[in-house]
């Protein structure tokens, strides 16, 4: 009997990470139709847990944002096709290097250019953070093209298709794989430029153990032929086979073909979009009420107090309170922080100093005769304020709530820049898996509108009630 409770404890004792890697970088990481992701960069770090007896848990979010929460210490590591740079060296330590890499440009297949002195005057689209965006920007001097930024690669390079940008920078195989599966780009010129290595890498200082097992794993993979058989399954075949575990010889560029096939990926979505909305809206209506009533007090300081928060946050950007509160604030606090929570709270706090707004404004539009009226009754201040001001107030916010609540709806699609899967990023890793752009966003609008509909029946709904 001994035997099996060892077994147990020495499984519960094994070292757990929190690692991260890119949302959409085929052939390195991708979602299958499944919802699972796979990889070079995934099967590597499967393998390497795997030979090194270490558990772990992948967060797919945008390349930048993956690489600062491993410097906040929200992720023990980061495997996403990473160059190892002297710069990236001042802050990350690096494993030893997994994968040799450059850089080459692609422009519109439907474009003329042949020449990189052929883009002066011409933006030149970049992902933010990456060593390919560095490589341009080395570059833009010489040739005098401008930049525009993206923080995932499917948008840049949609931006070249649809004529928007002129070319991209990318790295060589990620490129090649890209437009052997579909991508309207090609490659004018097949000189590479910096040349570098792809590396796992950690916070400068910090998880040691991780990094050293990393470079076990990997020498280990590479000695018995793991590391070859998983670059030449992803280099050697296209996505498409890789995703798919059968063919289908329906049209695979119809709308209805696209939602058959992936309608559990979208069902995950909507959820994951509805979890945010009902509870964001919950959550930012009782502190907005609370800030609204705060914001009438006959107390200085508690209205002073409810006109500074309001301002604050009404005035930072959703997305800017989003990294603070996810990125910004572990790093402060040394504390880790999960993307829902954080994504509840950024809802909360946003949406709520629009509802505390719109809830000062209903109260103190109530005539001042019904306050004094109140009072020379004998109800003291806040007895007037609850059984007459409130009341009547609350009445004249209804529509206005209403309306905060169909954007906080929206407002949950930027929510995906912290690494949560909801409706829009659910789009972003279809799009990238079949190259259907318009076709799937076509499907998340659909879906966006169907639930914005209901919710406004039922906030209707609920407002005929009140009026009653």
């Amino acid at each position: 009997m001994i035997f099996p409770i060892f077994a147990v404890e020495a499984s519960a004792q094994k070292p757990h990470y929190n690692i991260t890697t890119d949302v959409t970088y085929p052939p390195f990481e991708f979602q299958k139709k499944n919802g699972t992701y796979t990889g070079i960069d995934v099967e590597i770090i499967r393998a390497i847990a795997k030979k090194e007896g270490f558990t772990m848990t992948l967060k797919p979010i945008s390349f930048n944002s993956g690489a600062q929460m491993v410097l906040s210490g929200q992720m023990d590591g980061i495997i996403a096709a990473m160059t190892i740079t002297s710069e990236r060296k001042k802050v990350y330590d690096f494993s030893k290097p997994y994968y040799r890499t450059g850089i080459i440009w692609a422009v519109s297949k439907k474009s003329h250019i042949t020449k990189l002195s052929q883009l002066k005057g011409k933006t030149v689209a970049l992902k933010t953070g990456t060593a390919s965006a560095d490589y341009a920007k080395s570059l833009q001097k010489k040739y005098g093209f401008k930049i525009t930024y993206f923080s995932d690669s499917n948008t840049m390079y949609n931006d070249v298709v649809v004529g928007n940008s002129a070319a991209t920078f990318e790295d060589q195989s990620v490129m090649k794989y890209a437009i052997k599966n579909g991508l309207q780009l090609k490659i004018p010129s097949n000189k590479i430029g910096n040349a570098g290595y792809y590396g796992f890498a950690v916070k400068k200082g910090k998880n040691e153990a991780l990094l050293k097992a990393f470079n076990r794993g990997l020498a280990s993979i590479k000695k018995d032929g793991t590391y070859d058989k998983i670059v030449k399954k992803y280099l050697g075949e296209s996505q498409k086979k890789i995703s798919s575990n059968s063919a289908s010889t329906e049209n695979s560029s119809s709308i209805w073909y696209l939602l058959k096939q992936n309608w559990p990926s979208f069902v995950n979505g909507v959820i994951e979009t509805i979890k945010l909305t009902v509870v964001g809206i919950i959550l930012a209506s009782i502190w907005g009420i609370l800030m609204g009533v705060l914001g009438v007090a006959e107390s200085k300081i508690l209205r002073t107090f409810s006109n500074i928060i309001i301002y604050i946050f009404r005035g930072l950007p959703l997305l800017v309170l989003a990294f603070f509160i996810y990125i910004g604030l572990p790093h402060l606090l040394n504390v880790k922080i999960p993307a829902f929570v954080a994504g509840i709270l950024t809802l909360t706090l946003n949406e709520g100093a629009y509802t505390g707004a719109f809830v000062k404004g209903g109260f103190l539009s109530v005539d001042k005769g019904q306050m004094e009226a109140a009072r020379s009754n004998g109800l003291s201040y806040w007895q007037a304020m609850r059984y007459v001001v409130m009341p009547q107030g609350m009445r004249i916010t209804v529509p206005s709530l209403i309306n905060q609540f169909i954007i906080t709806l929206k407002d949950t699609s930027i929510l995906q820049a912290i690494g949560l899967v909801e409706l829009t990023q659910t789009g972003n890793l279809i799009v990238a898996r079949t190259q259907q752009g318009f076709q799937i966003w076509a499907i998340v609008a659909i879906i966006y509108l169907v639930m914005i509909t209901l919710l406004t029946w039922l906030s209707n709904f609920v407002q005929s009630k009140i009026k009653a």
